[in-house]
């Protein structure tokens, strides 16, 4: 299984995501749960960290885990609610189509 844990500020804003964990939906390198989850994660983390205003940290370490913690400016504040959006939408997909093989939490934060 798959769990994947979001946080939200108290704007909605994304400030962090971490998938850990395998879905077991199919043959290792061919399991479709863990490719979307995957791509999903890196594709916020690669087109987060070059947008002015918005600075993250994260990556995928090991086969199973990858995260993004995230920390923006007025500037970036806009794209990173965007993206955040896209990326838990996303997520939220792959959790509901496969519930037995991924999990999705998002917790709201006051900073």
């Amino acid at each position: 299984m798959i769990k994947i844990e979001a946080v939200l500020d108290t704007d909605s804003v994304l400030r962090s995501c971490k998938a850990e964990g395998h879905a077991a939906a199919g043959k290792t390198g061919a399991d479709i749960v863990c490719a979307a989850v995957s791509v999903l994660m890196r594709t916020a983390i690669n087109i987060l960290s070059c947008k002015e205003g918005i600075k993250i940290y994260g990556g995928a370490p090991k086969t199973g885990v990858a995260w993004l913690e995230a920390d923006y400016e007025a500037k970036g504040k806009d794209f990173l609610f965007a993206a955040g959006v896209f990326l838990l939408e996303g997520l939220r997909s792959v959790a509901e189509e496969y519930p037995k093989n991924c999990k999705l939490t998002i917790k709201k934060i006051n900073l």
